[in-house]
């Protein structure tokens, strides 16, 4: 698919992005291996798409080392996307979007990427501690500074994403040009304000989480135990009362009636149902590029059959309609 223009930017992006969040081992407990990510990295970009996302908090920054290593003698071809503002260690100034803590981040992102800049350098969570104006400004040093090329944000509320880009233009900075948001069949929430604010203020969409933490891949049944293997499966297995809330939301009726949906549309069209998902959000308006995360080649190959994947109009209407936000799902 071709390449599209990042926000009100001059950067293009492939529509699919390769995120990283399984790229090593949480809690000792190994997720996906080096060589493993080193050959889904390689077949992403085989592939002919070039966005990869990855973030200091990750695997306490054994991704960004992956990914580092992955991309070594690819790195003219690759758009380097990481993020920072999540606690990095115990001090007081090791988390938030301080001049400060994000002056230190970046120096340890660009060590552990073996490289001397990233293409998109985000704010991964808001601060409410900081003034956006030092933020910004500290964001728009790095521009300037050659360090970062571009500038984008995470998880920022619609207010959030207006007072950045104001705070920008007051001080005669770099703006933001990307915002990344949870965007899914399960998860449409960012249609009612999110997705209008992002476009009136030039911020492309990268959206996560395409297959609502997995049930939409068809992983999960109802009164059957998570596969083992599921990132439900390895949460219970390291907390049974951690997998008990997260199974009450990945499991809520509602998210199974619409899986259901997308594994009868992917039955009829012989497709994978991660790729249904995929394809679904990818038609979206607004949507720059999607951040997929995959743990093995296999699942990156259902996430990219999604985006050559034509859904049949009555498809589309149907995953729309069940999908719908607000609609009733009777007996929930």
């Amino acid at each position: 698919m071709p390449n599209r223009t990042l926000g009100r930017s001059g950067l293009r992006v492939s529509p699919v992005a390769l995120g990283t969040m399984n790229f090593g081992s949480a809690a000792g407990v190994p997720i996906c291996s080096p060589a493993v990510a080193s050959r889904i990295v390689g077949e992403f970009l085989d592939a002919g798409h070039t966005l990869i996302d990855t973030a200091d908090k990750y695997n306490g920054g054994e991704a960004e080392e992956i990914v580092g290593a992955a991309i070594r003698g690819r790195r003219e071809s690759v758009l380097l996307a990481t993020k920072a503002g999540h606690p990095t260690g115990a001090g007081p100034n090791d988390r938030g979007l301080s001049r400060a803590h994000l002056t230190r981040a970046l120096e340890a992102s660009l060590r552990r990427l073996g490289t001397d800049h990233v293409d998109l350098y985000q704010c991964h969570v808001p601060d409410p501690d900081t003034p956006i104006e030092e933020t910004m400004a500290t964001l728009d040093g790095f521009v300037r500074a050659g360090k970062v090329r571009y500038l984008g944000c995470s998880n920022f509320t619609a207010a959030q994403l207006v007072e950045a880009q104001w705070a920008a233009q007051r001080i005669g900075g770099a703006p933001l040009v990307s915002h990344q948001a949870q965007y899914s069949l399960v998860d449409r929430t960012i249609e009612a304000e999110i997705l209008p604010v992002s476009g009136r203020h030039g911020l492309g969409t990268l959206t996560w989480s395409p297959l609502g933490a997995g049930v939409l891949a068809g992983r999960y049944r109802r009164d059957a135990p998570p596969p083992p293997d599921s990132r439900l499966g390895r949460v219970t297995a390291s907390s049974a009362r951690l997998g008990r809330y997260w199974a009450l939301d990945l499991l809520a009726e509602r998210k199974l009636r619409i899986a259901d949906e997308v594994s009868r549309v992917a039955a009829e069209l012989g497709a994978p149902a991660a790729a249904v998902a995929v394809a679904w959000l990818r038609d979206r308006t607004g949507v720059s590029s999607i951040v997929v995360g995959p743990r093995t080649p296999d699942q990156l190959g259902d996430y990219l059959a999604g985006m050559g994947l034509t859904l049949p109009p009555e498809a589309g209407t149907a995953l729309d309609h069940v999908s719908r936000p607000g609609s009733a799902v009777r007996g929930a």
